[in-house]
Order: structure tokens, then C-alpha cells, then sequence
């Protein structure tokens, strides 16, 4: 069973995949967000290349687990794209993904200039795979 990932941006979505066994997340592409319907179109033919059965949403909320204003907006993204997929839509706790996306770059060896147009992906990569560690938790 894949899992798509989402790091939903002001211009950018990060997109993630996991593998067959939705085991381990990988960085996929990064969407230039252009409308909420291309947007949309743009996730769906992802979920159907990738035969994804759930798609997670990186859900911003503060440091302190408050909902604020950017999480709102996620959280009305998400519910458009629900309504355009037939799939489940989980919204997951994104907290310090970007930062910990850049750290493993930088560890990598990249500079901020040569990741800057990766980064998106690779936060939903350290998104989606959050996700499945604790559903592997879960299901132990």
C-alpha cells in the first residue's frame, strides 16, 4: 500500500512517495502551485501513477499544538482535495519537518543554495515518514 505526502506551501506542495510496503518515505517532486483546481489535478494523477490508497497532509500547527492561521488553510486545502479524491486524506503533524529537512541535507553535504528547490519534497519525505513509523507502532 503507498502513501502520497504533502508538504502544502504559500507556492510550492512537497510531494512524497512511499514504498510498495509503505515502509519507507522518499522525496518525489515539487508542484509549483499555480491554482487549487491544477493543484488538485496534479495530486490526483500522482495518486493514480503511484496507486496510492491514502494521501497524508502535513497539518502546520504551532510548536505549542494550536491551530493557527496556516493551519486552517491546510486544513481547507485538505478538505477540497478530499472531496476530488476517493481515497483517505489523514492530516499529520508537520512540526520542525522543514528544519529537520534541511538538516539532513546539510548532512548530506548540500548548501542551502543547491536544496532550496528540494527541500519541500524532502519535508514531506520526513512528513510521510513520521507518518508510517507510527503506524508500524500502532499495528505492532
Amino acid at each position: 500500500m503507498r502513501v502520497l505526502a504533502l508538504d502544502v506551501g504559500e507556492r510550492r506542495i512537497g510531494v512524497a512517495v512511499s514504498d510498495p510496503l509503505g515502509l519507507w518515505a522518499r522525496p518525489l517532486q515539487v508542484i509549483t502551485r499555480r491554482s487549487k483546481q491544477e493543484d488538485y489535478a496534479a495530486i490526483a494523477g500522482l495518486v493514480e501513477e503511484y496507486e496510492a490508497a491514502r494521501v497524508v497532509v502535513g497539518h502546520p500547527l504551532s510548536l505549542d499544538g494550536q491551530v493557527g492561521p496556516q493551519a486552517l488553510r491546510v486544513e481547507r486545502y485538505a478538505a477540497g482535495l478530499a472531496e476530488r479524491l476517493s481515497i483517505p486524506i489523514v492530516l499529520w503533524d508537520e512540526r520542525l519537518s522543514t528544519a529537520e529537512a534541511e538538516r539532513l541535507l546539510h548532512d548530506a553535504g548540500e548548501t542551502s543554495r543547491e536544496f532550496r528547490g528540494r527541500i519541500d519534497a524532502v519535508a514531506a519525505a520526513v512528513i510521510l515518514q513520521s507518518y508510517l513509523d507510527a503506524v508500524e507502532e500502532r499495528e505492532r
